[in-house]
Formats: C-alpha cells, structure tokens, sequence
C-alpha cells in the first residue's frame, strides 16, 4: 500500500513566537503552552516548552528516549500539574482544570499502553467515551425510562458512526480483549474521538502496526483531521509517518525544545540529525 504524499503546509508566526498553519492564521490556535515546565523534586523533566497548534494542524512530537514527550502529553491532560507556564485552551487558562474538565474542554488522548476495557464490547468502548456529552439520568437509567432509550439510541448510531471510520462496525459486538493488536490500537481512537475533542493527542498510534497498518493509520489520521475539522498532536517512533503526514515538528531533548519547523526544516537540522535522527534507538 502506497503511503499518502504529504502536502506541502507553509508555516507562519502567531502573535507569540511559535507558528501555526497558515490556513488557521485567521483563528485562535487551539493550544498554546508558554514557558510550560514541571519538576520533579530537583529535577527538571521539562523547561521553558513553548508551542502552538492550529485549529486543523497535523503536528508531532519528536525526540530521544526520555525526552519528555509523554510527560508533556501528561501536563496537557492534567495528569500532572505544571510547576510553571501556561496552557491556553483555545484560548482559555487551564490551571484550574483537572484531568476531567480538560477532556471536557476538548482534549482526548490515547496511550502509550492499552487502555481499554476488555471484557466489554468493542461498542460499550466507544459508549463509554460519549459521558460528556450524551446525558442520562441515573433514575432514567434504573427504571428505563423513556429518556434512556433515546440515550442508548443516540449512542449506538454514533458509535457505528464512529467504528466505521477504521471500518469496525461489523466488530461492534466483539470483546474488545480478543481483538488483534491494531484493532485494539483503533479501537482506542474510536474511543477517544467519541468525547467529540478539538485537540487529539495520539501516544504512539503505530506501535505494534506493521508497514501496512502504519501506512492504513496515516490515511485515516488526515481522514480524521478533515472530517472533525480537528487538531491533532502525536508523538511517533516511525519516522516515515511523522515526516509523512505532520505539518509542524517540535523536537524534544532532555525536555527541551531543540528544534521546531516543517519535517523537511527538521530534517535538515544538524542538532536533531545528532540528538535523534541520527542517534540512537528512540523511545
């Protein structure tokens, strides 16, 4: 299977000095972190991280094994609580926001490791993701009143709506534990995108996936960046999928930002060529 020409994205400066798309130039980037950092104890896990995404970017986050990639992921998700910068929302500060109200404010994420549950249904999965946003009452739901079934019937059609994105629909009743690897890997972005978030993070999506899937997964990335008309951050070990489909790269390097710029500028950076492209096994 033949991998997606990435298009070319011109990349221009936002008011602050990071860079978005320029198709989204006219609107608020959906993230913007200023001077983010977080210690623990007296070490320093991430310093002075600025960057901004556009309202439909594609952008990635690279860099050596234990960089601060995932722990960047985690301060955006409240995970953890940052010991200094900010985090703007679309705009809006959240240093009040816990990991729930984050995710109800548009952030979802997936995992480096499977997070699903196993013993129920590959729809009850993506079911679970919808809390936010398809109510029902707890005495709607114990006397099964008519306001749950409108509920149930709202979820299952955008369930299927959703699983059929990856073509899982027919999959719906199956256990999620007994699903092959990369199923479970796209059972996880079902799920996550069901929260209907502004900003998707993606924790590794192709590990596992052979060149196949990997190849399957960047058509469905673009696929689900274009239908949502949402922003999406990831961080990747797969090079050809980083190059191949994101718009803006910021490099990390013991939890500093070394390079930010397009995958050619990237590329073509002799500090990233020495500390990671170039370096060793990344993680």
């Amino acid at each position: 299977m033949s991998r997606p020409k990435r298009p070319e994205t011109k990349l221009v400066t936002v008011p602050s000095p990071n860079k978005i798309p320029e198709r989204d130039i006219d609107k608020t980037p959906i993230l913007e972190c200023q001077h983010l950092g977080i210690d623990f104890g007296g070490l320093t896990a991430v310093n002075e991280f600025n960057m901004a995404i556009g309202r439909t970017e594609i952008a990635g986050l690279i860099g050596p094994n234990g960089a601060g990639k995932t722990t960047v992921f985690n301060l955006l998700t409240k995970v953890y609580q940052p010991t200094r910068g900010t985090i703007l929302l679309d705009g809006k500060d959240t240093h009040s926001m816990n990991t729930v109200q984050v995710n109800r404010a548009g952030i979802a994420r997936t995992f480096q490791n499977i997070r699903l549950f196993g013993n129920l249904s590959v729809e009850d999965n993506v079911k679970i993701g919808m809390h936010n946003h398809i109510p029902c009452g707890m005495w709607q739901g114990i006397f099964r009143l008519p306001g749950y079934w409108k509920a149930e019937k709202v979820a299952h059609e955008r369930a299927l709506e959703l699983l059929s994105i990856f073509d899982m629909q027919d999959l719906a009743g199956a256990k999620a534990g007994s699903l092959p690897y990369g199923a479970q890997r796209r059972l996880e972005i079902v799920r996550a995108l069901a929260t209907n978030p502004s900003l998707l993070l993606l924790d590794e999506p192709a590990a596992g996936m052979n060149p196949s899937e990997t190849a399957e997964l960047m058509d469905n990335i673009v696929k689900i960046r274009d239908t949502f008309q949402i922003a999406i951050l990831l961080i990747e070990h797969d090079m050809s999928l980083v190059m191949g489909i994101c718009e803006g790269i910021c490099v990390l390097n013991f939890g500093e930002i070394i390079a930010k710029g397009t995958p050619d500028e990237i590329q073509n950076d002799p500090e990233v060529i020495r500390a990671y492209l170039g370096g060793g096994k990344e993680g």
